[in-house]
């Protein structure tokens, strides 16, 4: 029996600005059908980057209640432009939408007091991506030990070998502190993370839609993992984080057909001129 795979990280929808793929939009049509070609059965979904992340939430949501079974979400919050209406945002989205974690990026605005606070009055996990910015995981991690912590791309999608070297060492004294796959293109820093911090602080993630699941999957296929180790990498620890959240009433999301926002712009191109700052999720 082939075991579950559940990809912790990608985006969903239309962005609202033009700048690049990561505020423009993140269609789904294609990613969806690489990701059952690779056997993948469900996706964590959160928005692409956007100037009002209470309506980006909210179209997000309805993909996900398009089909509950195959999604699962996350809301996106700026620390800094949100400020004063996180928890509000946070409430909406675990109690209305069913979304079982928070999502913020350094891109926007470094990580808050007022963001960890949501999270831990819900018990859900934070997904913050540090842009390399690996020693303030110290801060955080220390000031709410209740808090899980996902780190995507190792602590850097620029593929900064120093920060992820840096990153491992948190991994391996914080308990409330992990990690995500996606975008770790250095495979023998990898290794050694894996090696040195432990299965349990390794989520499957691809970034999609703009990076291919498949070949992110195969990553974590070539680390010859031991069955029960490659399953907690794949969906089990994924699942533990989400399963501490406070019960939440069913969702509910705004009534609208999902079908136009699962395959916005589906022919989008683009080309990044600087290749360490494309799609940074």
């Amino acid at each position: 029996m082939k075991p579950l795979v559940i990809d912790c990280h990608c985006h969903a929808g239309k962005g609202d600005g033009l700048t690049g793929p990561w505020n423009t939009a993140a269609p789904l049509r294609d990613f969806l059908r690489w990701s059952r070609a690779a056997g993948i059965a469900r996706t964590n979904l959160f928005a692409a980057f956007h100037s009002d992340y209470a309506r980006a939430n909210r179209d997000v949501a309805r993909i996900v209640a398009s089909d509950p079974a195959r999604f699962y979400g996350f809301a996106f919050v700026h620390p800094r432009r949100d400020a004063g209406r996180i928890m509000s945002m946070v409430t909406t989205a675990v109690r209305r939408y069913g979304f079982r974690g928070i999502k913020c990026h350094r891109f926007d605005a470094r990580i808050t007091r007022e963001v960890c606070e949501a999270a831990r009055a819900f018990r859900i996990p934070v997904l913050y991506d540090v842009v390399g910015e690996v020693a303030q995981v110290e801060l955080f991690a220390t000031e709410y030990p209740g808090v899980d912590f996902i780190i995507p791309h190792l602590g850097s999608f620029a593929d900064d070998w120093r920060a992820q070297v840096a990153l491992i060492d948190h991994l391996v004294r914080h308990p409330n502190v992990y990690t995500d796959t996606s975008g770790v293109r250095r495979f023998d820093i990898l290794q050694q993370a894996v090696r040195r911090a432990g299965p349990r602080k390794f989520l499957f993630g691809s970034d999609g839609p703009w990076l291919h699941p498949g070949v992110e999957l195969a990553k974590v296929k070539a680390l010859r993992l031991p069955p029960r180790a490659e399953e907690l990498v794949l969906s089990k620890n994924f699942l533990r984080l989400i399963s501490k959240a406070r019960p939440a009433s069913v969702a509910t999301a705004p009534r609208r057909s999902a079908t136009s926002d699962l395959n916005a712009v589906v022919d989008f191109e683009s080309e990044c001129d600087d290749p360490a700052l494309c799609f940074p999720g």
